[in-house]
């Protein structure tokens, strides 16, 4: 099998899910049900990479990628249940009138299926790799299991916050969300450098573009500035939290 045939083997599956969850999408009048699928197109990829090849960390590989895409998932589906589309993709849908139904297919669940495929290149090489374990993988999965950690004790405090009463003009700035204004952001990009970390032992740096890319999206695209802009303009409060909070790396707030 060539390597190209290889890397491209994932991308009949993925685009496979992305087209029936925007069948689903176009029934329920709601893109943001993409968000459910996000990390899960991870973990296809990486199945179908496995299926293919089985080095010393594929295994490994897929239980981390599994239980990060599964709850990742199950947060998304639940945070979303009975609630209205995402004010994201309002914009977009308002923004691509007329035929935006048909349009959504690759604005938003194509492009999506193709940022994910080429995001998780790292876990085929990993899963690919014939070689040894070295300090390399101690270091990627300790820092994965970090990241895994503060975004998942992350959500959970929001979920908590967002059941109060007082949530819908309130700003969260207790727990972890006291020492950074997007800690389950700073999680999520913990994690990702830390399957590089297991990537750079498998004898794949150059996939540093997959890491470099997740963090730019993050910080920069689909992430904290969205986000921030959003909740500027809708919570007066968040102007004083971000005087006084870290924006991604948890620090000790200022006075």
């Amino acid at each position: 099998m060539s390597q190209w045939v290889y890397w491209l083997s994932p991308l009949p599956a993925l685009a496979l899910l992305g087209a029936l969850t925007w069948w689903r999408s176009v029934r329920c009048k709601d893109v943001g049900i993409v968000d459910s699928i996000w990390s899960l197109l991870f973990l296809l990829a990486g199945l179908v990479w496995a299926a293919q090849h089985s080095g010393p960390r594929s295994d490994s590989m897929l239980i981390l990628i599994a239980i990060w895409a599964a709850r990742l998932s199950l947060y998304i589906t639940l945070r979303h249940d009975g609630q209205p589309e995402d004010r994201r993709y309002q914009a977009i849908r308002a923004r691509n009138q007329p035929n935006f139904e048909l349009k959504s297919l690759w604005l938003v669940f194509g492009l999506q299926v193709v940022i994910a495929w080429i995001l998780a290149i790292p876990l085929g090489a990993v899963i690919e790799s014939p070689r040894a374990l070295t300090w390399w993988d101690a270091a990627g999965f300790a820092l994965f299991m970090v990241g895994l950690a503060v975004e998942s004790l992350a959500d959970a405090q929001m979920a908590s916050f967002r059941k109060r009463p007082q949530a819908v003009d309130a700003v969260m700035d207790s727990g972890l969300w006291r020492y950074s204004r997007h800690p389950n952001y700073f999680g999520e990009c913990l994690l990702w450098w830390g399957i590089y970390l297991i990537a750079i032992g498998a004898g794949a740096p150059w996939t540093v573009f997959s890491p470099l890319i997740m963090t730019l999206l993050l910080l920069k695209v689909s992430g904290v500035a969205l986000l921030e802009r959003d909740l500027t303009a809708r919570r007066p409060a968040y102007r004083d939290y971000i005087r006084r909070t870290s924006p991604f790396i948890p620090w000790w707030p200022r006075r």
